[in-house]
């Protein structure tokens, strides 16, 4: 089979060829760590881990790398209003730093609630100053640099392509826009380091050759991603509101300091929305994973639910579709637990080729699902081929499908099932049968082994 990912740099679906043949460097923007991830964030987690998943099912030896931004990243996204992180600390009275770890554990907590792979390698923002600066000081020296009252900016018309991973309108960059805090040559122009405007008030602020400061947003990416991936290496994705300014800034700051190609393939996903408007932490997000735990979802429906939708798509979100959601993995999770393992039958390749044909189609999961549906209403199948199938398919979807759940039984469905098995001993068919249906009124199966039974969710 051959990998075809969709490449927003050239808005196709090209067959994937890594740099070095077997292996893949992979960059993934992460967290910015000033409050609780929310639903929306995770969306592009699971995106990321799937595409990992598919990466490593396909033989790939991955190296992933995520940052975490725990400074420079502005209230405006761009280069206006406050630092996140400044505005958390000052408003919770905590130390920056307490604010970013406490903020990246819970992150990473929900990280391993949805099954979603740690990266090989975390960077913080913080941990290099030293690469920025450095990395600055070589834009700088090429003559990408200017100078304004608020600090070091990126003279984006030095660029004839920038703009071309988002297909920028350039006839839309004026001269001399205003901006509030000094002014720019280009509106696109965007701040490399930033100057403390009252040194000594910022919890996080460093020396440079241009005064006391911070870096700017988009500088920490292309310094960590370069350092551990070199300058020219496979794979960034991100959500798809990272791709103009953030990610076209990124290439700007970084072919413009090597002279070489940046990333060969960008993928972004779509957003996660609710009556179609995008969730954000900046409108006060939506829920958490933990909010949703508390109102009953565990945290792989929500795995589930996003899989239904392909990653370029916009996913509506609502407790209706979570519920049915629900509803669908609970009900797939059951017919999984009544597979017969000793039931003869024949191997179920078919249904192996048509997963990794839609999963290796940049990233169909709908359709990968559609294939495990029709495997499991196949009875022609045996047991143990379905069994060994769905396992090496939940490495992709990762959805813990063959892991048992404990099933917290009501003494009224455990008082009927004894009272079924007695009656089924006495060859009281009749009764038996009518006590299982009242069994599955209220929402359990049973299912009888030699000398037992077991009873399930259905």
């Amino acid at each position: 089979m051959v990998l075809k990912l969709y490449n927003t740099l050239t808005r196709k679906k090209e067959t994937f060829k890594p740099i070095k043949k077997g292996e893949v460097g992979m960059y993934e923007c992460g967290p910015t760590v000033y409050s609780y991830p929310h639903i929306g964030n995770m969306l592009r987690d699971i995106f990321g881990d799937v595409l990992t998943r598919v990466l490593i099912y396909d033989g790939y030896k991955v190296k992933r790398v995520m940052n975490v931004t725990d400074v420079g990243h502005l209230t405006g996204d761009s280069d206006v209003g406050e630092d996140k992180m400044e505005k958390a600390a000052s408003k919770e009275g905590k130390k920056a730093e307490d604010i970013a770890n406490f903020y990246w554990n819970a992150f990473k907590e929900d990280f391993r609630k949805l099954n979603i792979r740690n990266p090989d390698i975390w960077c913080k923002a913080t941990e290099h100053i030293k690469e920025q600066i450095e990395l600055i000081k070589k834009l700088e020296e090429k003559g990408y640099t200017y100078k304004t009252s608020d600090g070091i900016y990126f003279n984006t018309s030095k660029l004839k392509d920038y703009g071309k991973l988002s297909l920028l309108n350039k006839e839309n960059i004026k001269a001399g826009a205003r901006v509030d805090l000094g002014d720019k040559k280009n509106k696109t122009d965007f701040a490399l380091w930033k100057f403390s405007e009252k040194p000594g008030e910022r919890q996080q602020e460093w020396k440079s050759p241009w005064g006391l400061g911070f870096p700017g947003w988009h500088i920490e990416c292309s310094a960590m991603s370069m350092k551990y991936l070199g300058e020219h290496f496979d794979l960034h994705t991100g959500g798809i509101d990272n791709m103009f300014p953030h990610h076209e800034n990124e290439i700007a700051q970084s072919e413009a300091a090597t002279g070489k190609k940046f990333v060969n393939y960008w993928l972004h996903n779509n957003f996660l929305s609710i009556k179609g408007e995008k969730i954000s932490k900046s409108k006060g997000g939506l829920y958490t994973i933990s909010e949703l735990e508390e109102l009953g979802y565990i945290p792989l429906v929500f795995r589930y639910m996003c899989l239904l939708a392909h990653y370029r798509s916009s996913l509506d979100f609502s407790l209706e579709l979570l519920s049915a959601a629900k509803n669908g993995y609970e009900g797939l999770k059951n017919k999984i637990s009544l597979i017969d393992e000793n039931a003869r039958g024949s191997d179920g390749e078919k249904y192996l080729k048509d997963f990794q044909k839609a999963i290796d189609d940049d990233l169909n999961m709908p359709l990968a699902l559609q294939s495990l549906q029709l495997l499991l209403k196949d009875e022609k199948v045996g047991g143990k081929a379905k069994l060994e199938i769905i396992k090496k398919m939940d490495e992709v979807f990762g959805l813990d499908l063959l892991k048992k759940e404990k099933v917290s039984v009501p003494s009224e469905v455990k008082k009927l099932a004894e009272e079924r098995w007695d009656a089924k001993k006495k060859k009281d068919f009749k009764l038996a049968d009518e006590l299982r249906a009242k069994i599955s009124d209220l929402g359990f199966a049973v299912s009888d082994n030699l000398d037992t039974y077991e009873i399930k969710r259905i």
